[in-house]
């Protein structure tokens, strides 16, 4: 042994890290194995069916009651004005109250909605009484004062409290749907959420299509099926009031989110189940066959996508681990260990992406006569044969789910995306350790926000024509 040369010791490094990432490659499909039989048990019983709906009559729906829309900013000067614009137009119940949340030293953000405002006496615009950015979920508990003020004020309450971001586009009839399930006694609804597909130039910022596809379309269906609890997206969300109140109640503070929180969005859904609230995700297609959802443009430069993928990662799998934990049954546990596999699927991709290039270095050395190739045992063939058809099953579900929202183009291209989302994750993946690590050591998270430049109803990016719809009174 201790007499072994470089390509020897090289063979051996490639078959512990065949073994390594050949067997937790398998634990993974296995994972997501089970998710895929149990949606399609769903469809094939009718229980996850999409039913359509009218996209007119929803967005002349009355509110059951009160509702107030929380958007949080920092320097979003580029898109709050469409957002808002847009946002007031599509949804013009009288019982709506928007607020935007903008820190006292960012006046561009503060000008830009200011000119979106038209007189439009449902919106308030909040100034945060210190510098930013501190964390969304801080941002968010200045709204929640707002709010509180200003029912103090009225003397009565909202019925509702919906979250959006600064850059989103909403559905026409999402404000209606999410009104209609919390009346009927939801304490938490999620919508799903469709990334925009973006020019060639922004290839990279296309793959959050097929991601939101995948989860928005069959693991959030899944974990509704199961009872397990729902994370929130941030966006196209609803908490009943109430829910939101025994929130604030358990928090000495009196405001529902924890400001070091980076994911205070995947926490929502989550502490209002664990407070016995009833959480629903509903997926719903109007007239036109599109879903009823929030849809924007994500980031599209690799720095940009990989800062908020880490912010996810750090949040969810590494905070998320310190400030949740493992309450809950067995589907619970299960989605909870699903939603942190974040770090180990970064250090298994990286495993698999070496194991690559080192069998391209020995490959080229035994045709160039260097050394001799060491034959596989059984159980490590066999191993490779399993991985590579659950590989191409991934690759089915992929491709169908972009395809079924998006069109036989952006399947394919959610096809050939597949290196690059997995050379992000690896990344994302290194980055949030390294920022974990430094909250350990005392250093409080900050809001590391990704830029948003542009607005899917800016001229000439118009999208399927989701603008608010015509005629339409409340």
């Amino acid at each position: 042994m201790f007499g072994w040369g470089l390509w020897q010791w090289l063979a051996v490094l490639q078959h512990e890290l065949l073994l390594f990432a050949g067997v937790f490659f398998l634990i993974g499909a296995m994972d997501d194995l089970a998710v895929d039989l149990a949606w399609l048990w769903l469809k094939l019983t009718g229980r996850a069916k999409t039913p359509k709906v009218s996209r007119r009559e929803l967005q002349s729906r009355q509110l059951s009651g009160a509702t107030a829309i929380f958007v949080p900013t920092w320097q979003e000067a580029d898109v709050i004005a469409e957002t808002i614009a847009h946002m007031l137009a599509s949804w013009r119940q009288r019982g709506l109250r928007l607020y935007v949340g903008i820190y006292r030293n960012d006046p561009a953000t503060l000008e830009a909605a200011m000119r979106s405002a038209k007189g439009d006496a449902r919106l308030r615009l909040v100034i945060h009484d210190r510098d930013g950015p501190s964390t969304k979920a801080d941002c968010l508990n200045r709204l929640y004062e707002a709010m509180r003020d200003d029912e103090a004020r009225v003397g009565a309450q909202f019925a509702m409290v919906v979250f959006h971001d600064a850059e989103d586009m909403v559905d026409p009839g999402a404000l209606g749907l999410l009104d209609m399930v919390v009346a009927n006694g939801a304490d938490f609804v999620q919508l799903p959420v469709e990334p925009l597909p973006q020019a060639a130039r922004h290839w990279l910022g296309s793959h959050y299509c097929e991601e939101f596809a995948e989860a928005h379309g069959k693991a959030m269906v899944v974990r509704d099926a199961v009872g397990a609890a729902l994370p929130a997206a941030g966006v196209g969300c609803a908490v009943s009031r109430a829910a939101l109140q025994n929130l604030a109640d358990r928090r000495e503070e009196g405001t529902p989110f924890e400001p070091v929180s980076l994911t205070e969005d995947y926490e929502l859904g989550i502490a209002v189940a664990e407070n016995g609230g009833a959480c629903h995700f509903v997926r719903a297609r109007g007239e036109d066959d599109l879903l009823i959802a929030t849809r924007a443009y994500f980031p599209s430069e690799l720095g940009h996508i990989v800062r908020q993928k880490t912010r996810w990662v750090h949040g969810i799998a590494l905070q998320g681990w310190d400030r949740i934990g493992w309450s809950g049954g067995l589907m619970e546990s299960w989605m909870r260990a699903r939603d942190r596999r974040g770090p180990l699927t970064a250090l298994v991709l990286l495993m698999g992406y070496t194991l690559l290039a080192l069998t391209l270095v020995l490959a080229g050395a035994y045709s160039l006569g260097l050394a001799q190739p060491t034959p596989l045992s059984p159980l490590v063939v066999a191993l490779l044969y399993i991985n590579l058809g659950f590989f191409a099953w991934r690759v089915f579900w992929r491709f169908a789910f972009t395809a079924r929202n998006y069109g036989m183009a952006e399947g394919v291209f959610a096809v050939m995306r597949i290196p690059f989302t997995n050379v992000i994750a690896i990344m994302a993946g290194r980055r949030a350790v390294w920022a974990y690590a430094r909250t350990l050591s005392g250093k409080d998270p900050a809001w590391d926000k990704t830029p948003h430049l542009r607005h899917p109803l800016r001229p000439g990016l118009d999208y399927r024509g989701l603008r608010p719809l015509r005629g339409v009174r409340s």
